[in-house]
C-alpha cells in the first residue's frame, strides 16, 4: 500500500515521502496513529504542490541543521558520572536521557532524547564510548563521551 507520511517513522521514511508498506502496518497503525495517509492520485498532487512550496525553506533548515551538527560533532570531553561498582561495573545503564541532559548540561545544547543513538551494545561499564545524533533527515553527527564513576 502506498502513503504519505505525515511524520517521521523510524526504519519506513521522513514526513512527506510516499512509501510502500504493507497493508496491515497502514491501515492497523500508521493511519490510526495520525502519522500517514493513504496516497491517493488527489493527496499526490497536493504533496507535489507543498513540497514545491517548501523547496527554499528546505535548504534553510539543512544549512542550519549542518551548523548544529558540526556543533555537536566538535563536543569534546563529554562526561556522563554514575554509580559503579570497585570492578568497573555500573548500577543499571547508561541510556540517550542521560546523554541529552549531559549535553544540555555540559554544552548548552539542546538535543532530543530521541535522535540520540548509542553505537554498539548498552553501557554498562565505565569507559569510552561513541553516539550518533540525527540531526536532520541525511544528516548525522557522532560524538565520543566517558563514562567516569561519580
Amino acid at each position: 500500500m502506498e502513503i504519505i507520511l505525515k511524520q517521521d517513522v523510524n526504519h519506513v521514511g521522513y514526513k512527506d515521502e510516499i512509501v510502500t508498506v504493507k497493508d496491515g502496518y497502514a491501515n492497523n497503525y500508521l493511519i490510526p496513529q495520525g502519522l500517514a495517509i493513504v496516497a491517493t492520485p488527489s493527496a499526490k498532487k497536493i504533496l507535489a504542490e507543498n513540497i514545491k512550496q517548501r523547496a527554499r525553506k528546505e535548504e534553510k533548515i539543512r544549512e542550519e541543521s549542518q551548523a548544529v551538527a558540526d556543533k555537536i560533532a566538535a563536543i569534546a570531553g563529554l562526561k556522563i558520572a554514575t554509580k559503579a561498582g570497585e570492578n568497573g561495573k555500573i548500577y543499571g545503564s547508561v541510556n540517550s536521557i542521560q546523554l541529552s541532559e549531559a549535553i544540555k548540561a555540559q554544552f548548552d545544547m539542546d538535543v532530543d532524547r530521541k535522535k540520540i543513538f548509542i553505537k554498539g551494545e548498552a553501557i554498562k561499564e565505565i569507559g569510552k564510548y561513541a553516539a550518533v545524533v540525527n540531526v536532520y533527515k541525511d544528516i548525522k553527527a557522532e560524538f565520543e563521551f566517558d563514562v567516569v564513576a561519580e
